[in-house]
């Protein structure tokens, strides 16, 4: 499966799968199925780099020489996610949709202004708009290579729009969006160096 980039934009793509008790090789085999549709190479010519924060690179044959694309993956709420992008660093951050005390953790962990927004949201979605927010700082410190070091959870984030993907304030030229996905599932996907489209192809087989 070649996937050529939308509308010859940077993309990203996402694969979901569906995780095994945590283990690797669920996240091993979603990585070579994006890198070999991302790279247009059979999967068993893949080669995955593990790397620290659940960050990887996928190397493959393209027929005109070795070339390594930077990938994501994030594990959360049943499911194992991966995310592949030609174009340069992403994160990928995935939660399921639960109850919490949204407001009490907010003002823990979130800056001034997410805490205001986030007060002033309906009741009944704040649990999802307070996940929203933090799978956005997640898949944002993995795109850095920080994780959430260095006030990773206090990084303001741009206010959530399904479907969309937006400037970062105060970090320059990082994205953070948050594509569809099935179910009660919350996906964040960022990218560092510019405005990228995000397609979720689907969950794995």
């Amino acid at each position: 499966m070649n996937l050529s980039p939308v509308s010859g934009r940077d993309t990203v793509y996402v694969w979901i799968g569906r995780d095994n008790g945590g283990r690797p090789a669920v996240a091993e085999r979603l990585l070579r199925q994006a890198a070999a549709g991302v790279l247009d190479c059979p999967e068993a010519d893949i080669v995955v780099t593990r790397r620290p924060g659940a960050a990887a690179l996928v190397t493959g044959d393209t027929g005109h020489g070795q070339v390594t694309v930077p990938a994501s993956v994030s594990r959360g709420g049943g499911v194992t996610v991966v995310a592949v992008r030609t174009g340069g660093p992403v994160g990928v951050d995935v939660e399921r949709c639960r109850q919490l005390p949204a407001l009490d953790l907010a003002r823990r962990w979130y800056s001034p202004a997410e805490v205001a927004w986030l007060a002033a949201r309906a009741e009944a979605g704040r649990s999802r708009d307070f996940l929203r927010l933090w799978t956005a700082k997640e898949a944002v410190g993995k795109a850095l290579g920080l994780g959430l070091r260095a006030g990773g959870p206090r990084r303001q984030m741009p206010v959530p729009a399904p479907g969309r993907i937006r400037p970062v304030p105060a970090v320059t030229d990082v994205w953070v969006g948050h594509p569809h996905c099935p179910g009660t599932l919350l996906l964040a996907v960022a990218v560092v160096g510019g405005e990228a489209e995000m397609v979720v192809v689907g969950e794995a087989e």
